[in-house]
């Protein structure tokens, strides 16, 4: 068995910015998902293609993210690789079964249909369908929003937990215009509100000028996760309007997450 040597690490790693460094950096993680056991930094540049001294500085930096792990062995993949490896697999699943859903409420609206699921203090969109005759909006695949003040993050935080909820609360609620809710007991009320009639409103809270219906997505449990919604203009949007077909298109996607078609 080889056995490495590493030099002590510098005190400070160079920052990753090159596509080239990326591109090794995956190539390091690929290399070592194909191998059942640890790779030693010699094995791991070789297969990789990298030499041996970036190797080692781009290994330190993923051992640091969590993304590796080293050994007494070599490298192996790391805790973050696993847990994004399941959100990935859950959002794509989640995805798939609210895309037929989401293209017909936007069929219908022709406003900016996004889902969302919660993460930490913000919202992550996993999905979006929009099209010329949307309002253009600064949202995007993979993109976040803050929780307090957009209507998919009142939706899934109205129907979180009591210490989910005290983190957001505990962390700040910070003003984003001047409608942003950032007194806590009226966002707690705002919640409760949220709650009681299964419908989240957004208007003007976090962007100026846009305003959001948002509805709740449960699975088997009734644990809410994920939050599907349709924004716009604040002039077009209207809960009396959109509010049924979102209510209808949240429970279609609630059935089909908890395996009740």
């Amino acid at each position: 068995m080889e056995t490495t040597v590493e030099a002590p690490a510098p005190p400070a790693a160079p920052k990753v910015t090159s596509l080239r460094t990326v591109d090794r950096a995956f190539q390091i993680l690929s290399t070592i998902a194909a191998d059942d056991g640890c790779v030693t930094l010699a094995d791991l540049s070789s297969r990789a293609g990298v030499p041996r001294p970036t190797g080692l500085r781009i290994a330190r930096a993923l051992v640091g993210l969590g993304a590796l792990e080293r050994t007494s062995e070599g490298y192996r993949l790391g805790p973050r690789i696993f847990e994004l490896g399941l959100r990935a697999h859950a959002h794509s699943h989640l995805r798939e079964l609210a895309l037929p859903i989401m293209s017909d409420l936007y069929r219908w609206t022709h406003g900016t249909v996004h889902l969302a699921v919660l993460e930490g203090s913000s919202t992550l969109i996993v999905e979006k369908i929009a099209g010329p005759r949307s309002m253009a909006l600064g949202s995007k695949v993979g993109g976040r929003g803050p929780a307090h003040c957009t209507g998919l993050g009142k939706a899934l935080l109205a129907n979180s937990s009591v210490e989910t909820v005290g983190r957001i609360v505990d962390g700040g609620l910070p003003r984003h215009t001047s409608r942003t809710i950032t007194n806590v007991p009226a966002f707690r009320t705002e919640l409760s509100r949220v709650r009681h009639v299964g419908l989240a409103q957004e208007s003007g809270e976090s962007t100026e000028g846009v305003a959001c219906v948002a509805a709740p997505v449960f699975d088997a449990d009734r644990q809410v996760v994920a939050a599907v919604s349709i924004a716009g203009a604040a002039e077009d949007v209207h809960v009396e309007k959109l509010g049924p077909a979102l209510r209808e298109a949240a429970g279609v996607l609630t059935r089909l997450v908890s395996g009740r078609r």
